[in-house]
């Protein structure tokens, strides 16, 4: 198995890897330039954004800056707004429904690392996929971790650190995030 096979079978990788560390630098290449480029040259950095995100449907607007680790992990849905600052780390897939709006500072991190300290320090990794449903909302500086799904029509306050998946139809909040409310969407 290759190191990008390991890695995206959530298997433990390194991700020192020539292949891998070239398709980061490709996608760094392209997300300098995307968030480089004025909104006088829209037509070109939504372009550039395309080529980031390999699958992304219709109505995707991103806010530069953006950063992520390859692009080619992350499935976008149709009518996606993220704003300003957003990181995603996906070195697992990350799959981002229809008509999903995320805040300033909205980071993603599918990547994690062992516990324990020796194997942690032998610089190898691995990752866990991240699911947002549709229809979610995502408030400034949330934070969701590894492994997490979150359900269609989920609110994510400000602030709030996902640690563990959510259903459908709540608010959630907090460090760690906990749901405040269930939404009435019928």
């Amino acid at each position: 198995m290759t190191e990008k096979q390991k890695m995206l079978a959530g298997e433990m990788y390194n991700p020192s890897d020539p292949e891998l560390a070239k398709e980061r630098h490709r996608v760094r290449l392209l997300f300098y330039k995307f968030n480089s480029l004025s909104e006088e040259y829209m037509e070109e950095r939504t372009k550039v954004l395309y080529d980031i995100f390999k699958c992304a449907g219709e109505n995707l607007f991103v806010e530069p800056p953006f950063h992520c680790d390859y692009g080619s992990n992350i499935k976008v849905g149709n009518n996606v707004f993220i704003n300003f600052n957003c990181c995603i780390l996906d070195v697992a897939l990350v799959t981002i429904g229809d008509n999903c709006m995320f805040a300033p500072n909205v980071q993603i991190y599918t990547a994690t690392h062992p516990l324990e300290h020796t194997l942690r320090n032998s610089g190898k990794e691995y990752a866990k996929p991240i699911t947002i449903g549709n229809n979610v909302w995502i408030g400034g500086g949330a934070i969701i971790c590894p492994g997490v799904t979150l359900g269609d029509n989920t609110v994510v306050g400000a602030g709030a650190v996902v640690t563990k998946s959510f259903s459908n139809d709540v608010v959630i909040g907090g460090n760690p995030a906990k749901v405040i409310k269930t939404i009435n969407n019928n």
